[in-house]
């Protein structure tokens, strides 16, 4: 995926409901000093000089995928306490819907205290319950989902073994998945996988998938065989097993693979990277991504979220620099359109005038130039609308262009006069223009006022048509025929 198409991805979660369904806790760190042993047993002396409370477990799923800008509503069940007082207060302040977070008195709220120092975790204390919730919350949970289930777009699940998610609670969940036609992604825990069959796909790490396929994986045979298993025995749509330093495998029942490298970095910490794969993973399926785009997402958030110290979310800007790599610069300027109209929106609200053009631009060359600098002469920000390989082959038949719409798209985005590019399939870009509502449209001198795709809707809302000439002896058909000439 390139950097227009994570962008319009982003910008479709926001329309996404996802309900996340598993056990919640509470993961507090202490953060302080070891200078000293304790003269009471050989152990460290911490100085605590900073306390951090945040969402664990499937709390920590929800608080990705807030972060990367979805609507989200958890389903469990949590004790009347005050840990589950702070756990619901915490999922309010975030605007997470807890209508299903059923309280009962006899559990604890889990809570996990991490004691750290120097960069390192030197103890963990659990205060919790991990013992199979009562069959009335069972009935509650399963009321919910078929009452309210049709409104989300994914159903996320994390099993922490805590007891929220037992054995008819996952057979609802996925025949929920199943009736309503929308993706169930679980991230699995345990020996016993069969609790998980039907799912469209689970997420275990390497160990995880070892001990439920019980194939030991020492090489990519054995890898292959422990997800062969798992999708058979499943039945599972596919299987996506992270794999640490090496990356991760997506698996199909169709017998597709694909292996993913993972982003060097240096790892200050692993906690909550499932969480991570498992939230980007969920929201991708739940925009119609592919699940291989999917699967890379979230292999490159994982790898961001590894960097960070104790349980951590990743933002969508963060996943974007980290995949724009190539043309840093350029790659920040070209937009799919339902982006880029969030922006001109922007900025047509800070008062700046909107410039439009369009064309092919295929072997850019002087004419070209001082076209585009005299074209953003007439605002504050110059919008080109490029058209697309296949629009030119319509245009100009089979042998054009002779430069791919990608790389016409870097080229023209690293002329300072323009500040975006958008690639258009369409023979005209009136559907541009509709949706982006320039304050000047300019085109080629060569056109006439009547003859300008865009114009009277341009002027019906106050704008208007500008037309520009080309200099003279300069254009693609000619560069051509002087090649063929010199070369032929």
């Amino acid at each position: 995926m390139d950097r227009k198409n994570i962008e319009s991805f982003f910008l479709r979660a926001r329309e996404v409901r996802a309900l996340v369904i598993g056990d919640l806790m509470l993961d507090e760190y202490l953060w302080g000093r070891a200078e000293r042993i304790s003269p009471e047993a050989p152990v460290q002396v911490v100085d605590v000089v900073r306390e951090d409370i945040r969402l664990g477990g499937a709390g920590n799923v929800v608080n990705n995928l807030v972060a990367l800008g979805c609507k989200v509503s958890v389903c469990s069940v949590i004790g009347a306490d005050d840990n589950g007082t702070s756990l619901c207060h915490a999922f309010s302040g975030m605007g997470v819907d807890t209508t299903a977070v059923f309280e009962d008195p006899s559990r604890r709220t889990g809570k996990k205290t991490r004691v750290l120092a120097a960069h390192q975790q030197i103890v963990r204390i659990d205060r919790e319950s991990n013992e199979d919730i009562d069959p009335g919350y069972e009935e509650m949970i399963l009321e919910y989902l078929q009452r309210d289930g049709g409104d989300f777009q994914v159903l996320v699940v994390s099993d922490y073994l805590k007891g929220v998610l037992t054995q008819p609670v996952l057979k609802g969940i996925i025949e929920a998945g199943c009736r309503l036609g929308i993706p169930v992604v679980v991230d699995p825990k345990g020996n016993d996988y069969s609790k998980y069959r039907g799912a469209t796909v689970i997420t275990p790490n390497r160990r995880e998938a070892e001990q439920a396929s019980r194939i030991a994986i020492c090489d990519e045979s054995s890898l292959n065989a422990a997800a062969s298993r798992l999708l058979a025995d499943l039945q599972l749509n596919s299987i996506l097993i992270t794999r640490s330093e090496a990356g991760m495998s997506l698996f199909h029942a169709s017998g597709e693979t694909l292996h993913i490298p993972t982003v060097a970095r240096e790892v200050f910490d692993v906690t909550g990277a499932g969480d991570t794969v498992l939230a980007v993973l969920s929201l991708g399926l739940a925009t119609g991504l592919p699940i291989e785009d999917a699967a890379r997402l979230s292999n490159v958030a994982a790898g961001i979220v590894v960097g960070k110290l104790g349980t951590s979310t990743v933002t969508p800007q963060e996943i974007v620099t980290e995949v724009c790599h190539d043309h840093r610069d350029s790659d920040s300027k070209i937009k799919n359109l339902d982006v880029l109209a969030g922006i001109v929106a922007a900025e047509k609200g800070r008062g700046r005038k909107i410039v439009f053009t369009n064309g092919c631009f295929d072997l850019l060359h002087v004419g070209h130039v001082k076209y585009l600098q005299k074209a953003r002469a007439f605002g504050d920000l110059l919008v080109l609308g490029l058209n697309s390989d296949d629009s030119i082959r319509r245009l100009k038949g089979e042998k054009r262009p002779l430069i791919a719409e990608e790389e016409r798209a870097h080229i023209l985005a690293a002329l300072d006069c323009i500040e975006y590019v958008v690639i258009f399939e369409e023979d005209t870009p009136l559907g541009l223009i509709t949706a982006l509502k320039p304050d000047v449209l300019v085109k080629g001198g060569d056109y006439t006022l009547d003859g300008v795709v865009g114009r009277d809707l341009v002027e019906s809302y106050g704008g208007r048509v500008e037309l520009v000439s080309f200099v003279d002896g300069r254009s693609t058909s000619n560069i051509i025929d002087k090649i063929l000439q010199s070369y032929a």
